[in-house]
């Protein structure tokens, strides 16, 4: 049997933290932290299989996702986007 990609409680404790009010779930910043410990725990997969074209095409859309999530974040609320980059560690 698999686990899920991230656990329920992790989810829970990610929204929680880049939540902007209490019943935020879909918000930017709750999409593009999800993204990003998705996107990690794939790559950490991919580093043992390095032949999995599919996970690695479904890393590739997530990535780009986040991109677009991104790039729509910065466009609209700076500062937030800003603070959004600095608290996950990404590069932009």
């Amino acid at each position: 049997m698999t686990t899920p990609a991230i656990k329920s409680q992790q989810r829970s404790a990610t929204i929680k933290e880049f939540a902007r009010h209490e019943t935020d779930s879909g918000s930017p910043q709750v999409q593009v932290a999800l993204l990003t410990k998705r996107i990690n725990h794939v790559n950490e997969h991919m580093k043992a299989n390095k032949k999995d074209f599919g996970t690695q095409r479904g890393l590739l859309k997530m990535v780009g996702q986040r991109n677009r999530l991104l790039r729509y974040l910065k466009r609209t609320k700076l500062t937030e986007y800003q603070e959004l980059i600095k608290s996950l560690g990404l590069r932009k």
